[in-house]
């Protein structure tokens, strides 16, 4: 039986985190940068050694980590596949992430796995399949689990209720939270026509868990812009509006920089953590203000 390190369970800050990438783990095990966590895809790390476990490991001794999968296919219609699911509970079990999450979308079908988050119609059935699937999840687990917003090009008929009304309904009837993507939401508002800052007033802060923020790309497709969600680039400024803006209803919250292609070098990354702690502070200090001024003209 191989021996791992035993680590604690280790809960993720309201603070930014980044994603971890190879490119970076030496120099991170060398400065040990003060940054507040790091996530990874659990399907880089779904073999049992070699040298990504044993970097993973040696910075999770160090910092706390979030998991973020990318292939459980939640909204699928067929069952939820339980290998995967077997070798998500190992590394779960083996690394203690503060935080577990995956996708409202589905990546499989027939035993054919893509290599795309697609998304599922909004409607009752594709709730209740969520729900079933988001609930075996957890249960296999043995934790509360969070599902993020997709980004989306496209819309079904027949759909029943709005992106929002749908994962709020998700969190109540199984009880996980929500992994808010402010740059999913901006890409799809973009596509689609509608108004960002409604749907980032609507869901209610305490369903949320954690933020995502990233870059994308505008390409033309047959004349007409379409944003797609590439996570290679910094965050548009945009998009930092509309996190500020949820922030100052919300309050700070674990916020992850996903980077994920054209990785670019760690001072790059580090810098636009630094931004989000920075907007999360300002955000504190102007709240804690209000708040002191209205028990003040209560006294």
């Amino acid at each position: 039986m191989t021996n791992h390190p035993v680590f604690q369970p280790d809960p993720i800050p309201a603070a930014a985190g980044v994603g971890l990438k190879p490119q970076h783990f030496v120099e991170v095990l060398e400065r040990k940068p003060a940054i507040g966590w790091f996530e990874v895809h659990p399907e880089n790390y779904m073999g049992e050694g070699g040298s990504p476990h044993a970097y993973l490991s040696e910075i999770r001794a160090h910092y706390p980590l979030s998991c973020h999968g990318v292939g459980l296919s939640l909204g699928g219609v067929g069952p939820l596949d339980a290998d995967h699911l077997s070798r998500l509970q190992k590394f779960v079990r083996r690394y203690e992430p503060g935080l577990v999450s995956e996708h409202l979308a589905w990546s499989s079908h027939d035993g054919v796995f893509l290599n795309d988050l697609l998304p599922l119609p909004l409607t009752d059935e594709a709730l209740e399949l969520m729900v079933e699937h988001v609930d075996q999840m957890q249960e296999a687990l043995g934790r509360q689990v969070l599902v993020e917003n997709p980004s989306t090009y496209l819309t079904f008929d027949g759909e029943t209720m709005d992106e929002a009304a749908f994962l709020i309904a998700l969190a109540r009837r199984t009880g996980c939270q929500l992994l808010f993507d402010v740059n999913n939401v901006y890409v799809s508002a973009q596509n689609h026509g509608f108004d960002a800052t409604v749907y980032i007033d609507a869901v209610p802060g305490s369903l949320i868990g954690e933020i995502h923020l990233a870059g994308h790309a505008v390409e033309m497709v047959d004349g007409v812009e379409l944003r797609i969600d590439d996570h290679g680039s910094e965050v548009v400024s945009d998009v930092w509006r509309l996190y500020e803006r949820l922030v100052a209803r919300v309050g700070p919250k674990p916020s992850l920089i996903e980077w994920d292609t054209n990785i670019p070098a760690w001072s790059a990354l580090f810098a636009e953590a630094q931004k989000a702690d920075l907007l999360m502070k300002q955000n504190d200090l102007i709240l804690g203000h209000r708040h002191g001024h209205e028990r003040g003209q209560h006294d």
